[in-house]
């Protein structure tokens, strides 16, 4: 579990092909690995990353082809610039929100614009995660907590200020670029307890329709 506070700017330092997956080397940079060992999660640009080697500048982790399917692993490069957090403790300061590492899909910039002293992004969201992006909610943009400031149908406005920006991948985004997105988990969990006894009905069988509302009086005219 993450808080989608970064706490350092990593680098793809090189990239192993492994019978149609990949094993990565991530340089850390200002990242103490003090107390990381093998086997604990860091999340690389907010991908969750299992910790295989500790070459001593940083760590090797494995990428399934389901990761490489659902994120933006698969178009780094060696010199690829990765937002790095370490898995938070208990008593870890809470600075962010609910961050699990587990991507829901693959987003887009449509625009950058300076807006006072801060930038201004226009992201593009899959179609399918439209419904869990909400004005002033949460969501993590390659492992980064950040605040949805407006809401365009499957597209989102962030406001990012010079701090974020000097900490972070972000300002090295521009229009076209591909960044991972996680929403917020509450939206999710929420979206199945609104299923009730539905959720236990097959795939394609249980998914919320304007019917479905509307019987549950969640859709009244």
């Amino acid at each position: 579990m993450f808080t989608g506070i970064i706490e350092a700017i990593g680098e793809i330092a090189e990239i192993k092909p492994q019978s149609g997956d990949l094993r990565l080397r991530i340089r850390s940079g200002k990242l103490d690995l003090g107390d990381v060992a093998l086997g604990d999660s860091i999340a690389t640009n907010g991908v969750c990353l299992t910790v295989v080697e500790l070459p001593g500048d940083g760590y090797w982790a494995d990428v399934s082809s389901e990761t490489l399917s659902a994120t933006t692993v698969g178009d780094w490069s060696v010199g690829t610039r990765v937002n790095l957090e370490k898995a938070m403790k208990p008593e870890t300061r809470f600075g962010g929100h609910i961050v699990s590492g587990h991507v829901d899909g693959v987003g887009e910039i449509v625009w950058r614009r300076q807006e006072a002293r801060a930038e201004r992004f226009r992201v593009r969201a899959p179609a399918e995660l439209a419904k869990y992006i909400a004005h002033k909610g949460s969501i993590t943009v390659d492992g980064t907590s950040l605040t949805v400031n407006a809401v365009d149908g499957a597209e989102f406005e962030l406001t990012i200020v010079p701090h974020t920006l000097q900490e972070t991948v972000i300002d090295g985004y521009r229009a076209g670029t591909k960044m991972n997105l996680e929403v917020d988990v509450i939206a999710r969990y929420l979206e199945r307890l609104l299923l009730g006894d539905a959720a236990a009905k097959p795939e394609g069988e249980s998914g919320l329709t304007m019917e479905f509302l509307a019987q549950h009086g969640f859709n009244k005219a």
